[in-house]
């Protein structure tokens, strides 16, 4: 079985290596050092109909197994299919945790204003974004959350960069949405109709 070592290896590269080695190899064994890969990894075998298995071998080992199931030609990447968009869908995207340039106050309170106004829109976005800075607001201690579980409530996808968590010791803190990846976070602003960006 073909191994890919991703020990010490950022968000997305265990990701990117291991879709590169699952187009020569019917079965891969990708080896990390932290949860979020193994759930990134996961997330990336359910999306392309693939067996997946984790073992955690320690708090910074972990061994994740996939393996194609089925015919592999009739395996189709969810990234190549493009189904049919509504005229009024959009994705926002929020990578600050401020609105515009000015008063760091006055800015900060014109997101939390903007994220409570899309719960008010006749057509709410399909997916919200966070990245970078703006992870903060998806964590127990935003003041947007509970503006943020309400769109949740009614079916807008929220993710936030799991390697921007890791790095501003929010991982533990997340309140509402999907940890995610720079692929898939690539993947939704590529395939956007819109985007939206405070």
């Amino acid at each position: 079985m073909f191994t890919v070592d991703a020990l010490g290896k950022a968000c997305p590269l265990p990701v990117i290596e291991t879709r590169k080695a699952l187009q020569q190899h019917n079965a891969v064994t990708t080896i990390v050092d932290n949860k979020i890969a193994t759930e990134n990894l996961k997330k990336m075998a359910d999306q392309l109909g693939y067996a997946y298995a984790m073992t955690e071998e320690s708090a910074v080992h972990y061994t994740v197994v996939i393996t194609k199931t089925g015919d592999p030609a009739d395996a189709v990447e969810v990234s190549a299919v493009k189904p049919e968009k509504e005229a009024d869908e959009y994705v926002v995207i929020i990578n600050s945790p401020a609105m515009g340039v000015g008063d760091e106050n006055f800015s900060r309170s014109l997101l939390k204003t903007f994220i409570y106004t899309l719960t008010e829109q006749d057509v709410l976005p399909k997916q919200i974004v966070f990245y970078n800075g703006g992870v903060p607001c998806v964590t127990e201690d935003s003041e947007s959350l509970e503006d943020l579980k309400k769109l949740a409530s009614h079916g807008v996808e929220i993710y936030a960069c799991g390697a921007c968590l890791n790095y501003y010791g929010l991982t533990d803190k997340v309140a509402v949405g999907e940890i995610t990846n720079m692929y898939r976070i690539i993947e939704i602003m590529r395939t956007a109709y819109r985007i939206v960006r405070p």
